[in-house]
């Protein structure tokens, strides 16, 4: 992969697995200095890591837990103080969960909302603290956003669709610095959450155009084209990796 993001530092949330993982991954390889954020799964991100570093590249795993506000915006502020300055910002933690409407619980609702809509908020604005101008705010967001066919899914679609919404509002307010804020929504993708062969892909995989689920990688692709120059006019979009699934 061509070094487009060399000298660049980049902070990628939930990034010790899954998506996040991909998407780390792909930066790195793009040259980017990487940070990545986790809670629970401290090896494993320290594994992620010490990967990329082997691979030539330069990483870092921070503990942040994703539903404390206080701690997404001091995370964030710890990789800049690691790292000196900060040019792209990748939201990508974020939890899953169905449940019927009627059986989800106040602090259900409220991890949700935490994880998946208010950390976004509070990292984004923390990273405009210190981004470069030309910078990047990039959100996983969920084609559940736009489509959902199975029951369930009320509280998540509701936090994708609303970092969507935040995503075009926040492109209009920071785009004199030259910052650019995008929304990728992915489709059905092979991880430890929501594998290929899991309860799930039977249901899931007739809806899928491309009939079969994607890769961490090839979310992580979008991602790593959206951070760099080539994509400078591409602003307050919400672009589906999903294989067709919202054909």
């Amino acid at each position: 992969m061509a070094q487009t993001l060399a000298g660049k530092v980049a902070t990628v949330t939930g990034g010790s697995r899954g998506i996040g993982e991909g998407i780390a991954r792909r930066l790195a390889a793009a040259g980017a200095t990487v940070a990545i954020t986790y809670n629970s799964s401290a090896k494993q991100a320290e594994l992620v890591a010490k990967s990329i570093q082997e691979a030539g590249g330069t990483a870092l795993a921070v503990r942040v837990d994703a539903a404390d506000r206080a701690a997404v915006r001091a995370g964030v502020a710890e990789i800049v103080a690691q790292f000196g300055r900060l040019d792209i910002l990748v939201n990508n933690a974020g939890v899953g969960g169905v449940g019927a409407i009627e059986t989800i619980t106040d602090e259900g609702y409220d991890h949700t909302v935490a994880v998946n809509l208010t950390a976004v908020f509070a990292a984004s604005q923390e990273a405009l603290r210190h981004l470069s101008d030309g910078g990047r705010i990039i959100t996983i967001g969920s084609i559940n956003a736009d489509r959902i066919h199975f029951g369930g899914g009320s509280v998540y679609a509701l936090t994708k669709a609303g970092v969507a919404g935040f995503t075009r509002a926040l492109a209009r307010e920071v785009s004199s610095r030259g910052i650019t804020v995008n929304t990728v929504q992915p489709g059905p993708v092979d991880t430890e959450m929501n594998p290929a062969d899991g309860p799930f892909a039977e249901i899931t995989r007739p809806y899928i155009a491309a009939a079969r689920y994607g890769t961490a990688a090839e979310v992580g692709s979008l991602v790593t084209y959206l951070a760099g120059p080539d994509a400078a006019y591409i602003t307050g979009a919400t672009i589906n990796v999903d294989g067709g699934y919202a054909a």
